[in-house]
């Protein structure tokens, strides 16, 4: 599959090298930047092309696939325009900063019968596979509780590097959306339909940003599961991801690899066999959506003080 990738900032840069370092399986043909300096950068250390932007590079009749890698708030716009151009996307999460600009994607997925898979590497990682396995296969009794922890601490230089993080309009939140999703996803792959949130959140540890740097929260699943959530980019020098799930007959916890590229390449091996098999992706746009969903909800809950509903089913399912 021949691969292009739109936006080559830390985490582009990471999935071009990925799709380089894939063999017989895919090839890196072009990338593109708001940049384009940093696009030519990044492709003659690679060797690929340089698309002078987005729009060339989706134009590209040897490209197959894109990889969007921009900044959350323009997920909608980006992947929509390479869906219209013929191209299948695997697009970075979230899947957007929120659910109309989500459902725009999910109707240009279902009207141009390309495949969207959503960056949620975590999923592929053999110890989220292995508690998969206990939880569907109903060792662990009926589900009680879980736990989705993400303590990290990132410095003011990680705001201040990069003008769109820590903006409301374009990074859509902070600790949650952008580091605590992950394990949120894992939370919710693991424990089903979410049906309500509470949060507290606020911005402790750093200056001249606009979202949250902790928040604190609970979810009420659908079959009465209660799990905690915590995401935050204030605790130095931070601690390791957890993810637990609790049962009246057993309990696991996810030990979260801090060397994720394996399963960044698992993904990928997931979704080029989605494309070739014409089924979906293991983590597609109604997985981006559920979990955008809960995020929403908690973000309100920590605006308002109320619990909040999140969402019945997307309406594409």
């Amino acid at each position: 599959m021949r691969f292009g990738v739109i936006g080559c900032g830390s985490y582009g840069s990471v999935h071009a090298e990925l799709i380089a370092s894939l063999g017989p399986r895919a090839r890196l043909v072009a990338v593109a930047d708001a940049v384009p300096e940093r696009a030519a950068a990044l492709a003659a250390r690679l060797g690929c092309a340089a698309s002078p932007d987005a729009a060339a590079l989706c134009d590209r009749p040897d490209v197959d696939a894109v990889t969007v890698s921009v900044p959350h708030g323009l997920h909608a716009e980006t992947v929509v325009a390479a869906l219209e151009a013929g191209k299948h996307v695997l697009v970075e999460k979230p899947l957007e900063i929120d659910l109309a600009a989500a459902d725009r994607i999910i109707a240009a997925e279902r009207r141009t019968g390309r495949v969207v898979g959503v960056m949620s590497q975590r999923r592929f990682e053999p110890a989220a596979l292995a508690a998969r396995a206990r939880v569907s296969g109903g060792e662990l009794g009926r589900l009680t509780g879980g736990a989705a922890h993400t303590v990290a601490w990132r410095g003011q230089d990680y705001y201040d590097a990069t003008p769109w993080r820590g903006s409301a309009k374009v990074e859509g939140g902070g600790a949650l959306i952008t580091l605590g999703v992950h394990a949120l996803d894992l939370l919710i792959w693991l424990l089903g339909r979410p049906v309500e949130a509470q949060a507290q959140s606020g911005c402790l540890a750093h200056e001249r940003i606009e979202v949250e740097d902790t928040l604190v929260g609970s979810v009420r699943f659908a079959s009465g599961a209660i799990a905690g959530v915590t995401a935050t980019t204030a605790a130095c020098p931070g601690l390791p991801t957890r993810v637990a799930v609790y049962g009246d007959r057993g309990s696991v916890e996810i030990p979260v690899d801090p060397d994720e590229r394996a399963a960044v390449r698992a993904q990928y091996r997931d979704f080029t066999a989605a494309v070739t098999d014409g089924r979906p992706p293991l983590v597609g746009t109604a997985a981006g959506r559920r979990v955008l969903a809960t995020v929403l909800a908690l973000y309100e809950s920590a605006r308002t003080g109320r619990t909040v509903p999140v969402p019945e089913e997307d309406p594409w399912t």
